[in-house]
């Protein structure tokens, strides 16, 4: 270097052994102007794919970058005045090379910072990076500069003052890259929002800091945080930028699995992975850089027993305080990173479960319920976000744990060795706890589905448990499944607490067979200060990873059992999506082509030898006896089923209307538009021509008004005319109709065929194909398809179906059979010319033969026939689906809600602070004892660590511990004892604490599950049911996981902290006075966070409600979606509400981040006072006492940090237990049991209802609904309820099972009040058969008797009556046979006629009859009514109808209008009178006879 420099690189006489250090000027001139430049040449690739990516362009010049550019040109001519000087003074080599170096340094910074500027980067890590490290070299050259004297005075040299002149330059540019630059004027479009995080525009440092999060934290502080005030996600982590990466990965995975069982595992680390890999790099930094501090604290316990100069101390100091601030700041932006890929992990898989879920087959759907996979979408994908935040500790862990047993080597030699052994011991240990917590947590999850899909079911099915007062039974199955859950969680929790005590036991056991090893194979090693505090510095680093070692066992084990799940769902069987070709090619609009078709591929074909030719514009009919494939074949031309053989081809864009309507959450506008531009004709041309328009005048909102879940505040009528609405609205080439017009009276029927489906209908020139049971369109129909048994019998047109006189001929009698009775007088036109017609094709003598036969075979069947019972009305009932304009829409919803348009109600998101009430409700249900027992336990352990650092103090500096083995092994054998303490009391802690707040959590759930089931039904109607699953799904997980896991923790640290205070205490009392301002300092800072962050968590737990009311309405109506070819509208809407979700929850661990490199950092000035009072006080200290504070405030910082983001944790959380508390406090019902009030054991005896002025409202505030009603229903009479709109019959039945409450008045039965007697007692006296057949998962005995009440022998009768016997007499395992979610195993009239049996069981003597037959064939029609005119005919019986022609022959007719009974009289009575309401409304439902034809006393006499 001699030739090069004048003198040599390095010198430690001028740098280390003196009083006043420098660097040599060689060093100065290399070193210190080198490496600056390779940093920046370095990093420069990194730069140039931020540059390179970058998509905004364009930032305008403003004072602060052109400052920028003016410093970065001086700095530029001051190098070359420093090479004019050198060239003509004939200087060393080394100051022309680095004068040569300074300009490329800042030429090199000048270009990049015009690249950031053209490129839109307002702001450059790499150019922070290069002016950060000139700080700190040119400052220490700068130091030299101005002692040397050479900068001014006579003696004063051109370089020396260019450096002078360099140096301040430097530093204003280091404070100007510390802004960032105005945003450019062009931004990209995807990133062009109006509130975009601030992160992408700001500075370097401010993204180090967290700065960028400062306006939000203040604004929460100051005020209450709303959810628009939150920013927008950058593109990169929104669905939009998040999913493609995901396809990608997953489409190429799929290709490549050759019908293999493919994981989700490499998609994720194909499309994540790089990203993932910059936080394992920092954490690979931030590893190594962690053990500087032990080696430091090796120095500094060095420097107090020597007599080296101060500055060294100093120097200690700021090393020590410097790695620990660059661990915080890398440690920081490793977690953010890591939560990023996380936040991107759950995004692409609850978009990819929903995406998966709109592909499923019906085999498939039938497996994954909806609660399973809603566990999917909320637990599952959580646990993988989870992971990610310690995924890195898999390797990180062994890293840290083989580099603190590599300088445990250089300390303690091959006493190492000892700890290493007992490491190796303990992995067998930890792999076979691993291995049962995987078992165990499987069982856990699996109960956890279990108890979802029962929530979701008796959510759904809430109103008829309340009907049937099955509560009770169905909460007792909750608590059962919760019971087997809570089994598994405690042995998870005994388990933990083994491998707590392992890993707790571990450091301690590991420094004792090391210290005592040390201490015994020689007898001249001696256990010294600085032996053993390195030592235990070592083994406190040691600690972290094996304390965090168990925490991530526990997640990778909750992981890889989600894993399975998540990879289930995903290799679950889909539709085809090319079992139906589109081709433009194919004449025809729809070609069938020797095609079957099946619902599950392992069976046999449910529709076969499909060939068929369908015409556009032609309007095609389907009809068959029930069960012959009707509805079936329209699935198989939509894609719902698989193709088995042959061929299908349909053109043109589809529109279909389902035969059970499929309603959204949303305005009646909305479910009609169904995402198609809005055209006002149009919609108000379909809203005539679907007789929605009196519905519309009526509704409160009009079409304004918001429609609930599954269209809870619409009749079924409505519905289906709804759904018949968007059809004609969404326009397309071709319709199916599958069974349209059966769920609306007659006569609007007759007006929708007319208006939209016939020959004159709005569709007249579109390909319509119709399933239908009735005949009376057909004659309309262009082709008529006959099926029988799943195969086509007959096709052709109506004339030439007749004159073949084949399967058709039979449907048609078989329809009039169904249609008509004995009294020939009553007939319709129809169903008159349909008789003339017949018997012109098959002749008059053969088709009267054939009906004649067909009555007899009907009237074998059906009792009442024989009876003498009249018929005509009856079957006219059949005839006439549900109802019409006149449907009773009247529920509790409108009242509610009157008169406005808003049903839903908004999810309540508490304010401020979490309350400690909520604390104090929480410490209630752990129980004060346990909680103060877990407490003392926690603190035991504590105190022993404590006791067992002081102890080592002691050991190291007592001369004879080193000379008499005695008292060395008792220090040993004391030591020993403490670790063994410490390990036993964290244990049975650990066991206490876990077991309380799982008994609490049992309390939560149980008390909030009877809350709910006690709920009354309006907070069913206003409450989206997604939301309240929510609170038993995620709010339960977090009190029975995540709660106890960071109350553990919290403890932990709270104690650890304590305990580090009082040791650094005890060691130097002068401590106290740094350690308050800190902590009002750490309380500050805590309380200004958490305000913001428990407000976002509020906003993450409301907003992740709507992500599962959106995905439980796609999975009931995914046949629709697909339909109609809207899935990607969908899956649209279902990422705009994880976006919304993501935007909450963004805020929550950035805040987080925020929160931990601040705290960290004033946990530094622990780490510096700890450090300069060691510096200061020197000669007063024993080096015992200076390695005890030192390694105990190295501990400090992240303890602290810990504490606080743990005291935020369990704040946040609270709000999890809030949220449950919440739900405590909804109004209940009545008490379920008044035993005082019961009435007699037999009660009722005879079913006489009477209505004493009664009067009602639906809560109070509203108006009344039921207004003085007045009346008397004798014991076995049969009376019909019926009213306009409005009228107050739903209320009528709502009332009688008190449903809703009196308001005035009275409803006695059999004299007996039953506004006194228990709820439960009152429902199970009553029978009602619903008009809706809900039937729950479980077996088919426990859907009619869920109590066991009634031995096989009744359940066989009632079943025999219900004419079920046959059917489940050849099912497997009879009455056993698992029903499936909503019973889809069963058809729609067999789930009725198990509501049958169910009112056969019960057979009270008071019956209510709600449309049970509405919605059912005409076959299954006629078994239930023939079976209720048998089995009950010495009941009262109610029927609530919505249409008139089901009680023309009841005893009695009451005719209620706007709340009153107007007319109370027999049907006959009330029809003779032209001018009562009655015949008015019989006149428009066509039901008044021909005088000359009818005689009502006659017929008033043949029913009596």
């Amino acid at each position: 270097m001699a030739s090069f420099c004048d003198d040599p690189l390095w010198d430690l006489n001028v740098t280390w052994y003196t009083d006043n250090p420098d660097f040599t000027t060689c060093f100065h001139q290399t070193v210190l102007v080198y490496v600056p430049l390779g940093l920046l040449l370095g990093l420069l690739p990194v730069e140039f794919i931020y540059i390179r990516r970058s998509k905004d362009r364009n930032i305008p010049f403003t004072i602060l970058n052109l400052t920028k550019i003016v410093l970065n040109l001086i700095l530029i001519a001051l190098p070359i005045i420093d090479l004019f000087y050198v060239i003509n003074h004939d200087a060393a080599w080394v100051h022309l090379v680095a004068s040569i170096i300074r300009l490329i340094t800042f030429v090199v910074t000048l270009a990049v910072l015009f690249m950031c500027l053209r490129r839109g980067l307002v702001t450059s890590g790499v150019l922070f990076y290069l002016w950060t490290s000139l700080l700190v070299a040119d400052g220490l050259t700068f130091r030299s500069v101005i002692m040397s004297g050479l900068a001014k005075g006579p003696n004063a040299m051109t370089p020396f003052i260019t450096a002078l002149i360099q140096y301040p330059i430097i530093v204003a540019m280091f404070f100007l890259n510390c802004w960032a630059d105005a945003q450019p004027k062009q931004i990209n479009f995807d990133d062009n929002l109006s509130n975009i995080v601030p992160e992408k525009y700001s500075s370097h440092i401010s993204k180090m800091l967290f700065g960028w999060v400062d306006p939000l934290m203040l604004k929460g502080w100051k005020t209450t945080l709303k959810q628009s005030e939150l920013w927008s996600l950058k593109f990169n982590n929104r669905c939009a930028g998040v999913i493609p990466s995901w396809d990608k990965s997953w489409e190429n995975q799929v290709r490549n699995a050759n019908g293999k069982t493919i994981s989700i595992l490499p998609t994720l680390i194909r499309a994540f992975g790089p990203a993932y890999f910059l936080s394992s790099i920092l954490m690979f930094i931030l590893s190594i850089l962690q053990f500087a501090s032990p080696q430091i604290v090796d120095l500094l316990i060095a420097f107090v027993s020597s007599d080296d100069p101060n500055w060294k101390g100093y120097f200690y100091t700021f090393l020590i305080v410097g790695s620990t601030l660059t661990v915080s700041v890398l440690n920081s932006q490793s977690f953010y990173q890591e939560y990023l890929v996380g936040l991107r992990v759950r995004t692409a898989l609850i978009s990819a479960i929903y995406r998966k879920s709109l592909r499923l087959s019906n085999s498939a759907r039938k497996e994954m319920t909806v609660g399973e996979t809603t566990n999917l979408m909320q637990i599952d994908t959580q646990k993988f976000m989870d992971l990610t935040l310690y995924l890195n500790l898999i390797w990180s862990s062994p890293l840290q744990i083989g580099l603190s047993l590599y300088f445990l080597w250089g300390t303690l030699g091959a006493s190492s060795l000892a700890g290493l052994a007992v490491m190796i011991l303990l992995l067998p240990l930890n792999a076979l706890i691993a291995s049962r917590l995987k078992k165990l947590q499987i069982s856990q999850m699996r109960s956890k589905d279990k108890r979802t899909k029962l929530m979701d079911e008796i959510l759904n099915g809430v109103k008829i448990l309340k009907l049937y007062a099955w509560e009770t039974s169905f909460q007792r199955q909750v608590l059962q499944i919760r019971e087997q859950e809570v089994k598994a969680l405690k042995v998870i929790a005994y388990w933990n607490a083994g491998m707590t005590f392992l890993w707790t036991c571990a450091p301690v056991v590991i420094a004792l067979a090391s210290f005592g090893t040390f201490v015994l194979i020689d007898p001249k090693n001696i256990l010294d200060a600085n032996t053993a505090f390195v030592s235990l510095t070592l083994f406190n680093l040691l600690r972290v990873p094996m304390n965090l070692l168990p925490m991530l066992m526990v997640y990778v084990v909750q992981c890889q059992v989600s894993l399975k799940r998540v990879n289930r769902f995903m290799n679950a069987e889909e539709l085809d999506p090319n079992t139906v070709s589109h081709s433009k090619h194919v004449k025809d609009a729809i070609h069938i082509d020797n095609a079957s078709f099946t619902w599950d591929r392992s069976g046999e074909p449910t529709v076969k030898n499909i060939s068929l030719k369908i015409k556009e514009g032609s309007l095609v009919a389907i009809v068959g006896q029930v069960g012959a494939g009707k509805s079936s074949l329209i699935s198989a031309m939509i894609g719902e089923m698989e193709r088995t053989q042959g061929s299908i081809n349909t053109k043109g864009k589809i529109s279909y209307v389902p035969q059970q309507a499929w309603i959204q959450n949303g305005t009646l506008q909305y479910n009609i538009a169904f995402g198609n531009r809005f055209s006002k004709s149009l919609y108000n041309k379909v809203i005539d021509a679907c007789a929605l328009r009196p519905d519309l005048e009526m509704l409160p909102g009009g079409d304004q008004t918001e429609i609930g879940e599954k269209g809870i505040n619409l009749s079924g009528g409505q519905k289906q005319r709804v759904s018949m609405a968007r059809a004609t609205y969404n326009g397309g080439q071709l319709f199916f109709l599958d069974d349209p017009l059966s769920a609306v009276d007659s006569h609007v029927g007759a007006h929708i065929f007319k208006h939209v489906i016939g020959p004159e209908g709005i569709l007249k020139n579109k390909t319509r194909i119709l399933s239908t049971h009735s005949a009376k369109y057909l004659p309309q129909c262009d082709n008529i398809v006959v099926l029988k048994n799943g195969e086509i019998n007959e096709i052709g047109t109506y004339r030439e179906l007749l004159r073949d006189d084949g399967e058709f001929a039979e449907f048609l009698i078989q329809y009039l059979t169904e249609e008509s009775d004995k009294d020939e007088e009553e007939e319709d036109e129809v169903l008159e010319n349909l008789k003339q017609e017949l018997e012109v094709v098959m002749g008059k003598e053969r088709f009267h033969r054939q009906l004649s036969y067909a009555k007899s075979q009907k009237s074998e069947s059906n009792p009442s026939m024989k009876s003498g019972m009249t018929g005509t009305k009856r079957e006219r009932s059949r005839r006439t689906r549900k109802e019409s304009v006149m449907t009773d829409i009247e529920s509790i919803k409108d009242h509610i809600i009157k008169p406005g348009t808003h049903l839903i109600e908004d999810e309540r998101a508490a304010i401020g602070g979490v309350k400690w009430t909520v604390y104090g409700y929480y410490s209630r249900s752990v129980g004060p004892l346990m909680l103060g027992i877990s407490l003392l336990l926690y603190g035991g352990y504590q105190g022993f660590s404590v006791g067992s650092s002081i102890w080592l103090s002691r050991w190291s500096t007592d001369p004879l511990a080193s000379t008499d083995t005695s008292v060395r092994d008792l220090y040993l054998g004391i030591y020993g004892v403490f670790g063994l303490l410490q390990a036993a009391f964290i244990m049975t802690g650990t066991v206490f604490l876990s077991i309380s707040c799982l008994n609490a959590a049992i309390k939560l759930h149980a008390t909030m599950l009877q809350r709910i089931l006690r709920s009354p039904m309006s907070f069913f109607d206003t409450t989206p049911l997604g939301r309240i699953l929510n609170r038993f799904s995620k709010d339960i997980d977090i009190v029975d996981i995540t709660i106890p896991q960071i109350l553990r923790s919290l403890l932990v640290q709270i104690l650890t902290v304590l305990g580090t205070i009082f040791v650094i205490c005890f060691a130097n009392p002068l401590f106290i006075v740094v350690i308050v301002p800190v902590f009002v300092i750490y309380y500050f800072v805590q309380k200004f966070y958490v305000a913001t962050a428990r407000q976002v968590k509020r906003m993450e737990s409301i907003t992740r409600s709507p992500i599962y009311s959106h995905f439980g309405e796609t999975i009931s109506g995914a046949s629709t979606i697909r339909a109609y070819g809207v899935k990607d509208k969908f899956i649209e809407e279902n990422e705009s509400k994880i976006d919304i979700n993501q935007q909450c929850y963004y805020p929550t661990f950035v805040s987080n981040r925020w929160l931990s490199i601040r705290l960290e950092c004033i946990g530094n000035l622990i780490i510096l006072f700890a450090a300069l009072f060691t510096v200061i006080s020197r000669n007063k200290l024993d080096p015992g006492l200076v390695g005890l504070t030192l390694s105990y405030a190295l501990t400090i910082t992240n303890s602290m940090s810990f504490l606080v983001s743990m005291t935020s944790e369990i704040e946040t959380n609270m709000v999890g237990v809030e949220r449950i508390m919440e739900y405590q406090e909804i109004i209940e019902e009545a008490p379920l049991e008044i035993p005082e009030q019961d009435p007699p054991a037999n009660w009722p005896l005879f079913g006489v209802v009477k209505f004493d002025n009664y009067q009602t409202r639906y809560r109070e505030g509203l108006d009344l609904v039921l207004k003085g009603i007045d009346c008397h229903i004798q014991s076995g009479e049969k009376v019909g309820i019926v009213g306009r709109t409005g009228a107050g019959k739903s209320s009528l039945t709502l009332a009688l099972f008190r449903i809703i409450e009196c308001a005035g008045g009275a409803i006695l039965i059999d004299g007996q009040n039953i506004a006194l007697m228990g709820l439960h007692r009152l429902r199970s006296r009553l029978t009602i058969i619903p008009q809706d057949p809900v039937l729950f998962s479980g077996s088919l005995r426990m859907n009619l008797d869920p109590f066991d009440q009634y031995s096989d022998k009744e359940i066989w009768q009632a079943l025999e009556h219900a004419h079920l016997k046959a059917y489940v007499s050849n099912l497997p395992k009879t009455l056993l046979f698992e029903v499936n979610e909503g019973g889809e195993n069963l058809s729609v009239g067999q789930r009725q006629l198990v509501c049958l049996a169910r009112a056969l069981l019960r057979k009270t003597k008071v019956l209510i009859l709600d449309e049970a037959t509405a919605a059912v064939d005409l076959e299954t029609d006629d078994l239930i009514q023939a079976t209720i005119r048998s089995e009950f005919s010495d009941c009262t019986v109610l029927t609530i109808a919505h249409r008139l022609n089901t009680i023309m022959d009841s005893s009695k007719v009451i005719v209620l209008d706007a709340g009153r009974v107007i007319e109370f009289d027999t049907p006959a009575n009330l029809l003779k009178n032209s001018k009562s309401v009655f015949y008015g409304m019989a006149d428009e439902s066509g039901l008044v006879p021909k005088p000359d034809l009818m005689n009502f006393e006659n017929l008033q006499n043949v029913k009596e």
